[in-house]
């Protein structure tokens, strides 16, 4: 499977997000939380971002932190060997993270939800 995240991988629209907040299972690392839920019925895994306009003010710094999630995600995929599974990805912590913690915790958080997916 290539290392690409291509448009159908990505959960969008107005309903997407709050149906898996309702019907999801939360999890959380050190600077990021997670919510995932099963049974969409794809072959393909989708997720979304998200970093919080009160912890940064500056869109500059949004960004960059969810293009870091995405980037993690992207290149660490195949450690979620469930397919089907919706995950959002919401930065917790009050300052910027490398990406290297960044892309450990993605990887512990993809390693626990295959985990769960799996029981």
């Amino acid at each position: 499977m290539p290392a690409t995240l291509p448009k159908c991988e990505r959960l969008s629209g107005k309903t997407a997000a709050p149906d898996l907040i309702a019907r999801g299972r939360w999890g959380r690392q050190e600077h990021l939380r997670y919510c995932f839920a099963e049974g969409s019925g794809l072959e393909f895994n989708r997720i979304i971002v998200s970093v919080p306009k009160k912890l940064f003010k500056r869109a500059v710094k949004r960004n960059l932190l969810k293009r870091r999630m995405r980037e993690a995600y992207r290149t660490q995929k195949e450690l979620l060997a469930t397919k089907g599974v919706d995950i959002l990805f919401v930065y917790s912590a009050e300052g910027e993270t490398g990406t290297d913690v960044l892309r450990t915790e993605v990887a512990r958080a993809l390693e626990r939800i295959d985990e769960l997916c799996r029981k």
